[in-house]
């Protein structure tokens, strides 16, 4: 007798829009200096300022509402060649995301600060590091780099970290209890990544299985891990 087994649900990695406006941006101690600077522009203390803070913490986030405000353009600090300084410029703002060592054409950085300056242009830089913590080759790129002030963002306290997880959780449209946000905030590094992959992976296995979101399923998925 042949024994017929039942499918098995596929589960598809797809795409989650996150949306990056100042409503949706989650407010904490963690990020209050930095919201705080974005709020305030333009006044700034500085022309060129940066935002620093490890993988998730709401930088670009910030930068995104600042750049609705401002009219800034953005661009990736490792895209950014000297040809395209002029045009990065073009409204006098520009946001410069992911400025790490290593990671970028260093001489055309130093030149769109350098054109910045003269053109009365604000920048804001983000990166995962404070410029004192980089190695930077290019000497007088190091020194004004290192001129620029910077705000830093701090790892989430424990009102921010259930928010995310409830946040992130909305982003995949993923429906999510109280019992399942204890759950995981008790029992994962308290940090911005490992919210944001704990709740991809319950959605994932959730769909997967044909389960609902519960903390018996977060359990089982956490100890499996």
């Amino acid at each position: 007798m042949a024994i017929r087994v039942p499918p098995r649900q596929l589960a598809f990695t797809l795409p989650h829009a996150e949306s990056l406006s100042r409503d949706n941006f989650l407010e904490g101690p963690a990020n209050a200096s930095a919201l705080h600077l974005i709020e305030s522009w333009p006044d700034w203390p500085n022309r060129v300022m940066m935002l620093s803070g490890p993988e998730g913490s709401g930088k670009s986030h910030l930068a995104a509402i600042w750049a609705e405000a401002s009219g800034a353009r953005s661009t990736m600090a490792h895209a950014l060649s000297a040809p395209d300084v002029p045009g990065a410029l073009a409204t006098a703002a520009v946001v410069i995301e992911d400025v790490n060592a290593g990671g970028f054409d260093e001489r055309a950085l130093f030149h769109l600060l350098n054109m910045a300056r003269e053109d009365n242009c604000f920048v804001l830089m983000t990166s995962r590091l404070p410029p004192a913590a980089m190695e930077i080759e290019l000497r007088d790129l190091r020194s004004r780099l290192r001129a620029v002030p910077v705000v830093p963002l701090t790892p989430p306290d424990d009102a921010l970290f259930r928010a995310l997880i409830v946040k992130f959780s909305a982003d995949r449209q993923m429906s999510i209890d109280d019992s399942v946000v204890n759950y995981l905030a008790t029992r994962i590094e308290r940090s911005f990544v490992a919210a944001r992959h704990a709740v991809e992976m319950l959605d994932t296995e959730a769909l997967r299985l044909g389960r609902p979101v519960t903390r018996a399923l977060a359990v089982e998925l956490l100890r499996s891990g």
